[in-house]
């Protein structure tokens, strides 16, 4: 039985004409109210360019191993490095969060991870990339765990699942612009210059601060609770007795469920280049079925999330996104067709897991330190995780990448085992 305590109670009323009891599809956005919707747009728009700021190095990957003649350990090293930092980069940024707010904690982190993307496109080196790309990570690993909060504090407990499944669905959107803008700049551009200009392109989310440094506030509430509060967010705090155990199995669920997605979602185009020998165009193709699949995934695990349980969605997505890795990675040679169409649900379901998180990790840990709950455990699974692709990119060498792959399934039995630890949250208020 878990000893966490219960966050306190927070009145979420929303001003005199908003809806909280419709039937309606969009019942959640408009339960928000207007300083609520300003907060989902700016946490949408974060997360939707984060997406789009980390997939401009796998989408890129084949290219600047040519570039920079790279194995495939080397390269993976890209994508541990970015994730073990950005563990550190989330878990400060949820202390921030917790000290200053989520709003200004949210835009430190989309200018950092904006500003390093930018550089990468400018590295000389190997070596100098890899540097702008651990920097990178620093923004990278805050941002979703302070949006998350940020829209969470706004959510009644009815809709949580689904409004913070939305903000998730964002992912999905930045990853399919990356790939749109991957498949112009790589069809009109030499490839020694294309992998520059996709990094180049990282400076968009300079808009959306501009935007949310005047538009977008903290949940008032929630501001009054975390201001009365002697206790501010500490790392100490999160691995006190009442806390413990939720920080490790939390920490473990994290692990596992990043460690499977990042492992797909690192080695899937290479896959498809090397070893199913498709074009760019043919590559984009690919990518289209499984980003959709991603997006619908992110939309309808926030409304399973919501009816079946926290819990319960994260078992039932973690099964079948580990038989969809297996499936994916043992086609046969020259069924095209299949690989195409199983695309599609391999997307839908490693993305579905990940729709119960933001209202999940936001729900165990009360407000004053919620950010630095929710910023450690999920970017240390972050971190850890990490290890995956690296170990696929040694692997690949010897299995081929595709056989590889099927290491990402283990990541999925770790975080269904992690579950034993924690307890079900659903219908839980904030604070």
């Amino acid at each position: 039985m878990s000893t966490t305590p219960p966050p306190q109670a927070l009145t979420t009323d929303p001003p005199a004409g908003e809806l909280t009891e419709n039937d309606g599809a969009l019942d959640w956005l408009r339960a928000l109210g207007p300083r609520g919707r300003r907060a989902f747009a700016g946490a949408f728009g974060g997360y939707a360019l984060d997406s789009y700021d980390y997939f401009t190095l796998p989408l890129s990957m084949v290219a600047l191993a040519a570039y920079f003649g790279l194995d495939s350990g080397q390269t993976g090293l890209f994508t541990t490095v970015t994730l073990v930092v950005s563990a550190v980069g989330g878990a400060l940024a949820g202390v921030v969060a917790d000290r200053v707010g989520r709003v200004k904690a949210l835009m430190i982190t989309v200018i950092t991870y904006a500003v390093f993307t930018v550089a990468c496109g400018f590295a000389p080196n190997y070596e100098t990339l890899l540097v702008f790309r651990a920097l990178q990570g620093l923004g990278f690993g805050g941002e979703w765990a302070v949006g998350a909060i940020l829209v969470a504090e706004y959510a009644s407990a009815k809709h949580r699942g689904r409004t913070l499944g939305a903000v998730q669905s964002s992912w999905a959107v930045g990853w399919g612009l990356a790939a749109i803008v991957y498949t112009l700049v790589f069809s009109f551009a030499d490839d020694d210059l294309a992998w520059r200009i996709m990094f180049w392109t990282g400076a968009l989310p300079a808009l959306l601060v501009i935007w949310m440094r005047r538009r977008v506030h903290d949940a008032p509430q929630a501001v009054a609770v975390r201001e009365q509060s002697t206790e501010k967010g500490s790392f100490t705090a999160i691995f006190k007795p009442g806390l413990l155990r939720t920080t490790i199995f939390a920490g473990l669920l994290s692990t596992g469920v990043q460690g499977g997605y990042y492992t797909l979602a690192t080695w899937v185009p290479t896959y498809l280049k090397t070893e199913r020998g498709l074009s760019v165009v043919g590559t984009g193709g690919y990518l289209t079925f499984l980003i959709s699949g991603a997006f619908l995934g992110y939309l309808t695990g926030g409304y399973l999330t919501d009816r079946l349980g926290r819990k319960r969605n994260i078992w039932l997505f973690a099964l079948l996104s580990a038989v969809c890795i297996l499936a994916y990675a043992n086609i046969p040679d020259g069924a095209g067709g299949l690989l195409l169409v199983l695309g599609f649900p391999l997307g839908f379901c490693m993305s579905a897991i990940f729709s119960g998180f933001g209202s999940y990790l936001s729900e165990l840990y009360p407000t004053a330190v919620r950010g630095t709950g929710q910023g450690f455990t999920y970017n240390t699974g972050r971190a850890v995780g990490a290890v995956f692709p690296t170990t696929v990119g040694f692997l690949a060498d010897s299995w081929g990448v595709g056989g590889a792959l099927v290491f990402g399934a283990i990541g999925y039995g770790i975080a269904a085992l992690a579950l034993f630890g924690l307890p079900e949250t659903k219908g839980r208020e904030l604070a």
